[in-house]
């Protein structure tokens, strides 16, 4: 038996509302597959940080019931949007299993590997679209040697998938939209970014996300400085008008 993390027993004793899900085993590529994994997670974290109804996750065990985890796959990451239970809540239970949350995730995606690619756009496609997830994507960082393709997408309709559109420019960008998550999936030079239509700008990554709040925090602080500053002379010009007045 699985013993739960003293993390997920709350001061009053209680169990948590779902099942804690026991750790996969890793993938034989992951020191292959962890950098696409980890920017594809933390772009989408945090492009969804505002919303307390969407979780974002992955590497974790996918399945309907807990007691399906022997034959579950675990998405390289997942995005599910409307959520009633609390997202931290899906995060320590180590999985997400669809039967206690209340609904499938909106979004799956998954980076390409040796060991798994063939699966992924072969078996998988039944999996998540049996699970309902609303869209399964592929990215493929070697241009199409593990997958099918650089980048593929399915939409689920009446239970079925039906590939997305995705398109190769003159840019040499591949891209496709996302319409669970409101963006698009751009494949260029084997990096996978997510284009804003609404901003009309890339999802910042990790080092882009630092330096613009470092720019902003910046940018408040010169700001107080000068507020601060103005205000000073204001207080120094009162006194200066009342010592005046004064030896009048």
């Amino acid at each position: 038996m699985t013993t739960k993390p003293a993390s997920q027993i709350d001061p009053a004793g209680r169990s948590p509302r779902l099942t804690w899900l026991p750790d996969p085993p890793v993938s034989p590529d992951m020191q292959e597959q962890f950098p696409y994994i980890s920017r594809a997670y933390v772009i989408l974290e945090d492009h969804f940080s505002a919303r307390p109804d969407v979780f974002v996750g992955g590497e974790g065990y996918l399945c309907y019931s807990p007691s399906d985890v022997p034959n579950a796959p675990k998405p390289d990451c997942m995005v599910a949007i409307g959520l009633e239970i609390p997202p931290a809540e899906i995060t320590e239970s180590n999985g997400y299993a669809i039967g206690e949350i209340g609904k499938p995730p909106d979004f799956v995606l998954e980076v390409a590997s040796k060991s798994t690619g063939r699966r992924d756009y072969m078996e998988k496609r039944d999996i998540y679209a049996g699970y309902g997830v609303a869209e399964y994507w592929r990215f493929d960082h070697t241009g199409g040697r593990y997958h099918d393709t650089a980048l593929a997408g399915d939409r689920l309709v009446d239970g079925i998938y039906v590939p997305i559109e995705v398109t190769a420019g003159a840019d040499d960008v591949v891209r496709g939209y996302s319409a669970a998550l409101g963006l698009e999936l751009h494949w260029y030079d084997g990096t996978l970014r997510f284009w804003d239509p609404g901003t009309g700008e890339y999802l910042p990554e990790l080092t882009e996300a630092k330096a613009q709040r470092d720019a902003a925090i910046a940018q408040r602080d010169v700001a107080t400085a000068q507020r601060d500053a103005a205000v000073e002379r204001v207080r120094q010009l009162e006194e200066e008008l009342a010592r005046r007045q004064s030896g009048e």
